[in-house]
């Protein structure tokens, strides 16, 4: 099953055209990566795919289900999430603890599960030691790995990620891939990832969309996957 199918997709800027003729889907169990030069609307893609932008030709279908047949869950991290300034009140706990609040349930009681999913997903991005200090009091990199475990704690079926690793150190960039393949290859989550580290995160994508265009066309993609990707890169 496809979590998400995009077909044929165009979007316009007003009548300026932007992405044209788009067509990849995405499947539990793989991780993929977006990439594409400065200003190749990455982003505006990610933003059709989720119904934030609608297109203007073709279609973007999202699964309603998971591989479970459950209801599926969308973890969605957009570009500079972390920009809370130094006045933000929550502490690192309470921001991500509000990521099990899910399908509107804010006056749920958490239970021990819920608190046993903050804590591992604070874990996950070395944050734990963290969790008593004010969000505003952090730095970029941290906040930002904060805004990633809140995303874990939810525990979505379908990881929607641009440009996540900003103001990240390489050994931190390394542990999040490696965190990624895993929730994609052990628990059969899906990963589509915007980043431009594509030397980093080759080894552990298993799929690498790039968009491209000729010269004063617009942009479309350009699908391999990541073994081919190493194969290009050894010649």
């Amino acid at each position: 099953m496809h979590y998400l199918e995009v077909k044929d997709l165009s979007f316009y800027y007003d009548q300026e055209p932007v992405l044209s003729d788009i067509s990849f889907d995405i499947n539990p169990g793989e991780f993929v990566i977006l990439t594409g030069e400065n200003g190749a609307a990455k982003s505006t893609l990610i933003k059709t795919c989720l119904g934030l932008l609608k297109p203007n030709k073709g279609s973007v279908v999202l699964s309603k289900l998971n591989k479970d047949g459950q209801t599926l869950r969308i973890g969605y991290i957009p570009q500079q999430i972390a920009s809370f300034n130094a006045g933000f009140p929550s502490t690192v706990i309470e921001l991500v603890k509000s990521g099990r609040y899910v399908d509107g349930k804010w006056f749920k009681k958490l239970n021990e599960d819920d608190y046993d999913h903050v804590q591992k997903a604070l874990e996950s991005v070395g944050m734990w030691s963290y969790r008593n200090k004010r969000v505003g009091e952090l730095s970029g990199g941290q906040k930002q790995r904060i805004a990633i475990a809140r995303m874990f704690a939810s525990d979505p079926d379908f990881f929607v990620l641009d440009e996540p690793i900003t103001g990240m150190d390489k050994e931190s960039r390394t542990k999040f891939y490696k965190l990624m393949h895993h929730n994609a290859h052990t628990h059969g989550k899906a990963v589509l990832m915007v980043t431009h580290n594509t030397e980093d995160v080759i080894e552990y994508a298993d799929r690498h969309i790039r968009l491209v265009r000729d010269e004063d066309t617009t942009w479309n993609c350009f699908n391999l996957t990541c073994e081919d990707c190493r194969k290009l890169g050894d010649q």
